[in-house]
């Protein structure tokens, strides 16, 4: 017993040695900084979709897969434009509280950073598909690019404003506790268009659309400890 508590002893010193050897919290700061820019828009974003309502399921069914197959058909056979469809819903209709009918729809998601190309494609599947929304983005290999300048740029603040604070705090250094790196872009708000002026026109022209830009940021968080 006594060769066990003698053990015990011995963890517990070894134990608090090393938690004092880390350094006390006392001489602990808290810093945060960020870098940002604004970056143009360089892909073009469409949504839209078949709907039909009726009674016949089957028919509606048919109908609105052959409206969504002919237009995957048609945006596949330009090489700059990609293709992904997106859900597909059956909804009962009510009137008087009584079923009246159903409600077919299906939306396909077309995407490209050659805007006029998107946007004449659109224009013609406007004549048998509705536009549901229209957005500039920023294409994943855009965004990765500029935030590792980013982050090369919100470190050296980060150590530039550890090694301000440790001066003014009277320290020789500092070392580094932790970091946090984050990241956060605001996103444009698409163009929402009004399902009744996109209804199938056999000269429906594709809209005006203009790129903008967006913020991206990197905000970097941290603690650093002061050395005496």
């Amino acid at each position: 017993m006594k060769q066990i508590l003698h053990a015990l002893l011995l963890l517990a010193f070894a134990t608090a040695s090393h938690a004092t050897g880390n350094g006390d919290a006392y001489n602990r700061i808290d810093l945060a900084v960020s870098a940002g820019e604004s970056v143009d828009n360089d892909t073009l974003v469409g949504l839209l979709y078949a709907q039909q309502e009726g009674s016949d399921t089957a028919r509606l069914t048919r109908e609105v897969n052959s409206r969504i197959a002919e237009a995957v058909a048609l945006a596949k056979a330009e090489p700059a434009i990609r293709v992904q469809t997106m859900e597909y819903s059956t909804n009962p209709i009510y009137k008087n509280r009584s079923l009246s009918g159903w409600r077919v729809r299906q939306s396909i998601r077309l995407e490209s950073r050659d805007a006029a190309v998107l946007s004449q494609m659109i224009g013609r599947l406007q004549q048998r598909l509705n536009v549901s929304s229209i957005r500039y983005a920023l294409s994943p290999e855009r965004r990765a690019q500029v935030e590792d300048g980013l982050i090369s740029r919100a470190i050296a603040a980060f150590k530039a404003r550890s090694a301000l604070v440790a001066r003014e705090m009277g320290a020789q250094d500092y070392r580094l506790v932790r970091m946090n790196i984050s990241n956060a872009s605001a996103e444009p708000r698409p163009y929402q268009m009004r399902t009744m002026a996109m209804k199938a026109e056999a000269d429906a022209v594709p809209p005006t659309l203009e790129a903008g830009t967006r913020r991206v940021e990197v905000r970097i968080s941290g603690t650093i400890e002061l050395e005496p």
